[in-house]
């Protein structure tokens, strides 16, 4: 676990907080000296939703106060409930009309808090009730009296309330929603190591390994059911999860059933610690295994740091049955997800995007192929032809050079740079292979060639030596097209000098890199330039350029930030190392 913090005291840290996360709604307002959060723009005609519980779970439960969701939160201090006062507190800073309902996730001390306030409240005359959701079903029943903890399933309830009673249904209508659809929902929470609270030296928990991974963990740093090592793949790890809240099969854990045609929602919560890059993935994981072997299509999927977990690298997973849910209450499966899309001022429309369209697209249709663009035709009298078999072995070459050279270029890149280039290289030398493989050059064609490279290029390498090689390759096929008679004029090499020197000119329109500068012009300059004396004098003056970077000081790009290895010897550019690979590599095969 990372144990380092911008605020490494939890002094006053929860006020702050909550200071700093109302500011994106003018319309809230703090009670500071009992951490109420509330809506100062709230319709006292309608149900009041108040819910709450220890800090560390943000955006829970403060950014969702607004309009059709909670009128007020509470929040207690790091993991810790709040104290009945405060919860208090909140009843009556939004009294409401028809009533009031406390909506907290099983655990004692929320409940104890929460259900006191609840009491002291109705003696006050407030129409108070409460609903107490869990969600978890890693532990399973196994006789226990406390029932479901809860997970991040209790977020979708409070947002079906807030829909409901944003649309003035009375307080029994929304009560009776909300029992219906917190008793349809199963979670389970996965983690790959557990959060650090600020202030603690220890913690009381061993961190996992590095090849391991626990099921079932809680919120709060709680131990999971069970620790798998080593950490298996995402696909069968996912399918073990799906399998704790699906498996009608597994007496212990079959809390709900999803029967074919019921209509369901798909919650997926950042604990704080897992990349956006990650959880997208885990995400298309989930929906490919729930179609596939579950026959589950969500009509509904949000994913991000719903109930988070200070910085733990985990995540939680939601499925409820909305179908199952309607059959309980006063509102259809269709008004239940109408509830579920209303808008409101809060954080949780960052995660609920647009859904609710006439006609939602499916994820099929949401899935498209590429059109297929024709490649433009060669003109046999724009083109130079050369004997295929000694194109195929040098491009062969030059392709293996690359990717023999790829650890050396990762390696230098990642001292100097951002550790991409020699994964971008190897990646355009190994489909330029395959296109080999597939014909192209049988005949000859210098620019059936080229076109091929734009192609790779453009679809397969990103970054700044992908934009710089993808002009220059375009531009030198243009070069050949617009030079073709040099080539029966003159000589192959008058052309390819010619061609080359087009490429460069072009080159300098977007980068204002020289020779001198460290970057992959250092080769290709004088690559280019070396042509007019033959290729072989020209692989030389590559071969001499790219060595030189090993004295240059960074000009461009992410090594002047970077700072590289000051006062010490440096690696040369990768990109122009990996330039002079290839052209060597062409060589060598000549």
């Amino acid at each position: 676990m990372s144990k380092r913090h911008l605020f490494v005291s939890p002094d006053g840290l929860v006020g702050r907080s909550l200071r700093g996360i109302i500011a994106y709604n003018p319309s809230l307002g703090l009670d500071q000296a009992n951490r109420v959060v509330f809506d100062s723009a709230y319709n006292r005609s309608k149900v009041a939703l108040i819910s709450g519980g220890g800090s560390g779970h943000e955006p829970a439960w403060t950014g969702y106060v607004g309009e059709n969701m909670l009128a007020a939160s509470v929040a207690g201090d790091i993991f810790a409930s709040p104290s009945t006062k405060q919860i208090l507190a909140a009843v009556r800073r939004v009294p409401s009309d028809k009533g009031t309902i406390l909506v907290v996730t099983n655990y004692t001390g929320d409940c104890l808090h929460f259900g006191l306030a609840n009491e002291k409240a109705i003696a006050e005359g407030h129409n108070c009730r409460m609903i107490i959701c869990g969600d978890d079903v890693s532990v399973g029943r196994k006789g226990s009296l406390v029932g479901r903890r809860g997970l991040a399933g209790q977020i979708g309830v409070l947002k079906v309330m807030g829909g409901a009673a944003g649309a003035g249904a009375s307080l029994d209508d929304v009560y009776d929603l909300g029992l219906a659809f917190s008793r349809q929902i199963v979670s389970i929470a996965a983690t790959l190591d557990h959060c650090h609270v600020p202030g603690r030296s220890e913690h009381g928990i061993p961190t996992l390994a590095a090849d391991e991974v626990e099921l079932g963990t809680g919120p709060h740093n709680e131990p999971g059911y069970l620790k798998l090592a080593p950490q298996p793949p995402p696909d069968e790890f996912i399918r073990k999860l799906l399998a704790y809240c699906l498996d009608q099969q597994d007496p212990q854990r079959a809390y709900v059933p999803f029967r074919h045609g019921d209509e369901a929602v798909l919650l997926v919560s950042n604990f704080g610690g897992m990349s956006y890059l990650e959880m997208g993935a885990l995400v298309d994981e989930l929906l490919v295994q729930l179609e596939r072997d579950w026959h589950i299509q969500p009509a509904r999927v949000c994913s991000g740091p719903l109930e988070t977990s200070l910085n733990a690298p985990a995540f939680s997973l939601s499925l409820i049955n909305v179908t199952l849910a309607a059959e309980s209450c006063a509102f259809s499966a269709a008004q239940i997800k109408a509830f579920f899309d209303a808008r409101t001022t809060t954080h949780w429309e960052s995660m609920a995007g647009l859904q609710s369209q006439p006609a939602r697209r499916t994820r099929h249709e949401q899935l498209v192929s590429p059109r297929e663009e024709p490649r433009p035709a060669v003109d046999p009298a724009k083109d130079l032809r050369v004997d295929p078999v000694a194109l195929e072995r040098m491009l062969r070459s030059a392709c293996d050079a690359v990717i023999a050279a790829e650890p050396d270029i990762t390696r230098w890149d990642t001292v100097m740079g951002d550790g991409d280039c020699g994964e971008t290289l190897k990646t355009g030398a190994a489909a330029l292979l395959a296109a080999v493989d597939d014909g192209i050059g049988a005949d000859g064609s210098i620019v059936t060639v080229l076109q091929a490279l734009e192609d790779i290029v453009e679809g397969r390498m990103g970054g700044t030596l992908g934009g710089i090689l993808g002009i220059f390759f375009v531009a030198l096929r243009n070069g050949v097209e617009q030079n073709a008679d040099l080539a029966r004029s003159a000589s192959a090499e008058a052309l390819w000098a010619a061609a080359l020197g087009n490429a460069i000119m072009n080159l300098r329109r977007y980068t204002p890199a020289q020779v001198g500068d460290r970057t992959v012009m250092d080769t290709l300059i004088p690559f280019s330039e070396g042509m007019a004396g033959g290729f072989a004098r020209a692989v030389d003056a590559a071969v001499q350029g790219a060595e030189a970077t090993r004295a240059m000081a960074p000009k461009l790009g992410r090594a002047t930030y970077v700072g590289g290895t000051e006062g010490g010897d440096l690696p040369p550019d990768p990109g122009a190392w990996g330039a002079m690979v290839a052209v060597q590599g062409l060589n060598i095969a000549l």
